[in-house]
């Protein structure tokens, strides 16, 4: 889905565009992408980040493929609603590490006629749904799933497996960590794994 849209004041035209899938699957990627093609319209752009999330910058939003876009790190989503300023263009990466009141911040900037984009990990290391991303699926207008490769067997995946002993729900990590699988691949870890 490639949504391009002119500048407009008219309150009614705010939105919410949503970029989910697993580990891998290329959904800062296509943040950044959107981002920048706003910015190529002349568009007044915003980008936040989740403080915690230092894995390859602590101030850029970066894809494993090392593009690269300037971004504000928060403590909490609220904080978005004080920096966004004058913006026609919100983008919000990693939004499964923010707090419960990030859908209800994405409305009331959307509500501004803002554009926002949020990209996030639909799914946690267990396949339940992670953080505030249901919520966000759910009041956004434009969703797009986008999938990695299964490390396993080539098919399309949409589960992001530790591959590490750790079971805390939030686990920076990258390769060394995680691999992206399909569901009869993630269902057959999880028969091995312990614990779960």
């Amino acid at each position: 889905m490639f949504l391009e849209h002119l500048r407009n004041s008219d309150p009614h035209r705010g939105h919410i565009e949503v970029i989910c899938g697993s580990m891998f699957s290329g959904k800062t990627e296509e943040l950044i992408r959107r981002l920048k093609r706003a910015r190529i319209a002349r568009q007044k752009v915003e980008i936040f980040k989740p403080k915690l999330d230092t894995r390859y910058d602590e101030v850029n939003v970066v894809s494993h493929d090392s593009n690269f876009i300037p971004s504000t790190p928060v403590d909490s989503s609220t904080n978005i609603l004080l920096l966004a300023n004058e913006v026609e263009v919100v983008g919000v990466d990693e939004a499964q590490f923010f707090d419960d009141e990030l859908p209800a911040v994405c409305q009331a900037l959307a509500n501004r006629g803002i554009r926002v984009i949020v990209a996030g990990l639909d799914m946690d290391f267990l396949g339940r749904p992670f953080g505030p991303m249901p919520q966000m699926l759910a009041i956004a207008e434009y969703v797009s799933k986008v999938h990695a490769i299964c490390i396993r067997c080539g098919n399309l995946a949409n589960y992001s497996h530790r591959t590490v002993q750790n079971s805390s729900r939030i686990l920076l990590g990258e390769q060394e960590s995680y691999v992206p699988l399909c569901r009869a691949c993630f269902n057959e870890e999880l028969k091995n794994t312990p614990g779960t």
